[in-house]
């Protein structure tokens, strides 16, 4: 911005925008062949009148091939899910009677093309617009069209819930994906802690209403699928639905798990809010513990100092009824499982301010910087290197969850040197 310095005000309000996305979560062989023993059996001619001895018939030496081997090609099973999924996907923006608004992805009839982009300045304050202004990336693409046919059949529901700072559309390099594999995918947003809110200091951090977005985002899907008309009408399969949340999403999807229609959950970079009473609701089905007695799967980054991933997301693997899974991926940073750190070329919404005319207040205010660009500065691996087993990995889990695989592809322990990083993997039981 030339000629004119923001104000004090509008500093502050922009540096908070570079903790998008970075608050801390809720919480033997084959049969031989044996060549045949050869024998020599003499004309048939008077013998000779010197008899000499007959001679000795030896069996032939036995040759023993080795059975051909199988090699299972652990690398190949451990990207089966990496790529895109058979179907085009449609993108649609719905609203919730109480207000958010709720992106939907899904498949999409054949031959639908296109790509979807969306910016994420657009979801600041107009104050906050102005300043950040500088040529730098601040967007993101993914393959898809908006309010595309949506393909022949039902398929499941994942629904997704994003981070303090976050916006519905944060993780679109995975949810268009699980769309690309079969899955209606909704995600609303939570202005009890999301982006605009946050930026306007009117976010109420009530996580009660952000499981309440969830469910009521459910219900939306659920009521799309059985409309006369729509795009989701007869598409929707709502005996399997699972939740997936990112950072402080993590506890709202624990949450939002005690209903009875979802059937398991998958944590990013967060944990359960464990020895909080309010954090949770205790009942005679979910046991003492007050957690969803419900697969559950866990991922963390090792290099995450938001959630830090030894004393919030082991633990909550470890507290969590069985069967759960834990997924450490090394060199994987909190905003890792978003799409922010493709953002001021790499290095986050931070490189948004910072080419906008905002290092110095960055400077002032180091640990904004450090959470803003957690996941996408050293020690830290791009992220391109990492979404592909994110993908893989949450699409694995799904698929077993729901049947659709009878067992787990890529994804369990023999699998952690598979991949582009490292893996610690461990699972219950």
């Amino acid at each position: 911005m030339t000629g004119r310095r923001p104000s004090t005000l509008l500093a502050s309000l922009a540096a908070l925008a570079l903790v998008a996305g970075a608050c801390g979560g809720d919480d033997d062989a084959s049969p031989a062949t044996t060549a045949a023993a050869e024998t020599t059996t003499a004309a048939t001619e008077p013998a000779p009148e010197t008899t000499e001895a007959p001679a000795t018939t030896e069996p032939a030496p036995t040759t023993t091939e080795p059975a051909p081997t199988t090699t299972v090609d652990l690398a190949e099973l451990a990207s089966t899910y990496a790529e895109p999924g058979p179907y085009p996907v449609g993108v649609s923006t719905y609203t919730l009677a109480k207000g958010p608004s709720v992106e939907v992805w899904y498949p999409a009839v054949e031959g639908t093309t296109g790509e979807v982009t969306y910016d994420v300045r657009d979801f600041t304050p107009p104050a906050i617009r102005e300043i950040l202004t500088a040529d730098v990336p601040a967007t993101f693409t993914f393959v898809g069209a908006r309010d595309a046919e949506a393909a022949e059949g039902t398929f499941p529901v994942v629904l997704f819930s994003h981070g303090f700072t976050g916006i519905r559309l944060q993780s679109s390099f995975l949810t268009s994906h699980l769309a690309s594999w079969g899955y209606i995918v909704a995600a609303p947003d939570h202005p009890s802690r999301d982006l605009p809110n946050v930026l306007s200091a009117t976010a109420s951090g009530d996580r009660a209403d952000s499981v309440d977005d969830l469910l009521q985002t459910l219900d939306l899907v659920v009521a799309e699928g059985a409309a006369a008309d729509g795009l989701l009408s007869g598409r929707v399969d709502a005996e399997n639905v699972v939740a997936v949340g990112h950072s402080a999403g993590g506890g709202t999807i624990v949450g939002a798990a005690l209903d009875d229609r979802i059937d398991g959950y998958v944590s990013m970079a967060s944990g359960v809010a464990l020895g909080d009473p309010a954090a949770t609701t205790t009942t005679a089905a979910d046991g003492a513990s007050g957690l969803p007695d419900k697969p559950s799967f866990f991922l963390a980054g090792s290099v995450d100092a938001v959630v830090s991933p030894e004393e919030r997301t082991r633990p909550s693997f470890e507290a969590v009824p069985e069967p759960s899974l834990l997924w450490i991926i090394d060199g994987v940073g909190h905003n890792g499982f978003d799409d922010f750190c493709t953002f001021g070329g790499g290095t986050g919404i931070i490189g948004v301010a910072q080419a906008s005319g905002l290092g110095a207040f960055l400077d002032a205010q180091p640990q904004l910087r450090a959470l803003g660009e957690d996941g996408c500065v050293p020690p830290a691996v791009p992220v391109d290197e990492t979404f592909p087993m994110i993908r893989h990995a949450v699409t694995a889990w799904i698929n077993q969850l729901f049947g659709i695989d009878d067992a787990p592809i890529g994804i369990t322990p023999e699998f952690a040197d598979s991949f582009a990083q490292p893996v610690e993997i461990q699972q219950r039981p």
